[in-house]
Protein backbone atom coordinates (compact mmCIF):
# COMPACT_ATOMS: atom_id res chain seq x y z
CA UNK A 1 0.00 0.00 0.00
CA UNK A 2 1.55 2.74 -1.07
CA UNK A 3 1.66 6.23 0.91
CA UNK A 4 2.49 9.63 0.33
CA UNK A 5 2.91 12.00 2.75
CA UNK A 6 3.02 15.95 2.03
CA UNK A 7 4.25 18.70 4.28
CA UNK A 8 5.58 22.30 4.09
CA UNK A 9 2.11 23.88 3.82
CA UNK A 10 1.43 27.29 6.26
CA UNK A 11 0.56 30.57 6.59
CA UNK A 12 2.08 33.31 4.59
CA UNK A 13 1.46 36.91 3.53
CA UNK A 14 1.36 37.90 -0.42
CA UNK A 15 4.21 37.78 -2.01
CA UNK A 16 5.53 35.48 0.40
CA UNK A 17 6.91 32.05 -0.51
CA UNK A 18 6.45 28.34 0.97
CA UNK A 19 8.03 25.36 0.00
CA UNK A 20 5.96 21.61 -0.13
CA UNK A 21 7.54 18.27 -0.14
CA UNK A 22 6.05 14.86 -0.46
CA UNK A 23 7.79 12.28 0.64
CA UNK A 24 6.85 7.94 0.39
CA UNK A 25 9.33 5.27 1.11
CA UNK A 26 7.49 2.47 -1.27
CA UNK A 27 7.00 4.80 -4.66
CA UNK A 28 10.08 5.06 -6.96
CA UNK A 29 10.00 8.62 -8.16
CA UNK A 30 11.67 8.06 -11.17
CA UNK A 31 9.88 5.56 -12.68
CA UNK A 32 6.46 7.62 -12.51
CA UNK A 33 4.76 10.95 -13.45
CA UNK A 34 4.16 12.86 -10.18
CA UNK A 35 2.09 15.86 -9.48
CA UNK A 36 0.39 18.79 -7.28
CA UNK A 37 -3.17 19.20 -7.41
CA UNK A 38 -4.81 22.13 -5.25
CA UNK A 39 -8.53 22.69 -3.89
CA UNK A 40 -10.07 25.48 -2.77
CA UNK A 41 -13.62 25.46 -0.50
CA UNK A 42 -16.04 25.07 -3.24
CA UNK A 43 -14.03 24.96 -5.65
CA UNK A 44 -12.94 21.90 -8.11
CA UNK A 45 -9.88 20.63 -7.63
CA UNK A 46 -7.04 21.70 -9.69
CA UNK A 47 -3.90 20.01 -10.95
CA UNK A 48 -1.21 22.69 -10.65
CA UNK A 49 1.92 21.23 -11.57
CA UNK A 50 3.40 17.76 -13.23
CA UNK A 51 6.91 16.22 -13.37
CA UNK A 52 7.35 12.84 -16.12
CA UNK A 53 9.72 9.74 -15.75
CA UNK A 54 12.26 11.80 -17.47
CA UNK A 55 11.89 14.99 -15.92
CA UNK A 56 10.20 17.15 -17.98
CA UNK A 57 7.57 19.42 -16.32
CA UNK A 58 4.05 21.17 -16.70
CA UNK A 59 2.52 23.73 -15.49
CA UNK A 60 -0.80 25.42 -14.87
CA UNK A 61 -1.46 28.43 -17.02
CA UNK A 62 -2.16 30.22 -13.37
CA UNK A 63 1.30 29.16 -11.51
CA UNK A 64 3.33 29.34 -14.81
CA UNK A 65 6.56 31.56 -13.64
CA UNK A 66 5.61 31.33 -10.13
CA UNK A 67 5.89 27.68 -8.80
CA UNK A 68 8.40 24.97 -9.61
CA UNK A 69 7.86 21.14 -9.51
CA UNK A 70 11.10 19.24 -9.00
CA UNK A 71 11.95 15.63 -7.84
CA UNK A 72 14.83 13.96 -5.74
CA UNK A 73 14.95 10.36 -6.56
CA UNK A 74 17.16 9.42 -4.32
CA UNK A 75 15.36 10.38 -1.07
CA UNK A 76 12.31 9.78 -3.35
CA UNK A 77 10.96 13.03 -2.48
CA UNK A 78 8.60 15.16 -4.75
CA UNK A 79 8.92 19.36 -4.19
CA UNK A 80 6.71 22.38 -5.08
CA UNK A 81 8.22 25.82 -4.71
CA UNK A 82 5.96 28.11 -4.56
CA UNK A 83 6.98 32.16 -4.87
CA UNK A 84 5.04 35.45 -4.99
CA UNK A 85 1.98 33.51 -3.33
CA UNK A 86 -1.51 35.40 -3.94
CA UNK A 87 -4.70 34.83 -1.98
CA UNK A 88 -5.93 32.93 -4.93
CA UNK A 89 -3.13 30.21 -4.25
CA UNK A 90 -5.32 29.03 -1.03
CA UNK A 91 -6.31 25.76 -0.96
CA UNK A 92 -5.21 22.14 0.63
CA UNK A 93 -2.57 21.19 -1.75
CA UNK A 94 -2.01 17.55 -2.85
CA UNK A 95 0.77 15.12 -3.80
CA UNK A 96 -0.15 12.36 -6.25
CA UNK A 97 1.76 9.91 -8.34
CA UNK A 98 0.85 7.26 -11.15
CA UNK A 99 -1.19 4.23 -10.20
CA UNK A 100 -2.32 1.27 -12.83
CA UNK A 101 -5.90 1.77 -14.05
CA UNK A 102 -6.60 5.24 -12.16
CA UNK A 103 -8.66 7.48 -14.80
CA UNK A 104 -6.22 10.18 -16.40
CA UNK A 105 -6.05 13.29 -15.03
CA UNK A 106 -3.98 16.55 -16.04
CA UNK A 107 -1.99 18.56 -14.78
CA UNK A 108 -0.67 21.27 -16.67
CA UNK A 109 -0.05 19.92 -20.55
CA UNK A 110 0.73 16.14 -18.66
CA UNK A 111 -1.64 13.68 -18.16
CA UNK A 112 -1.40 10.57 -15.84
CA UNK A 113 -3.18 8.00 -14.42
CA UNK A 114 -2.91 10.01 -11.40
CA UNK A 115 -4.14 7.45 -8.67
CA UNK A 116 -2.16 7.54 -5.11
CA UNK A 117 -2.57 10.54 -3.04
CA UNK A 118 -1.51 11.72 -0.14
CA UNK A 119 -3.15 13.53 2.89
CA UNK A 120 -3.39 17.20 1.66
CA UNK A 121 -1.46 20.38 3.34
CA UNK A 122 -3.03 23.21 3.72
CA UNK A 123 -1.65 26.56 2.20
CA UNK A 124 -2.86 29.89 3.06
CA UNK A 125 -2.23 33.41 1.80
CA UNK A 126 -3.31 36.57 3.38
Amino acid sequence: HVQLVESGGGSVQAGGSLGLSCVTSEYTYDSYCMGWFRQAPGKEREGVASIDSDGSTSYADSVKGRFTISKDNAKNTLYLQMNSLKPEDTAMYYCTGDKAGAPVTCAGGHCCRFGVWGQGTQVTVS
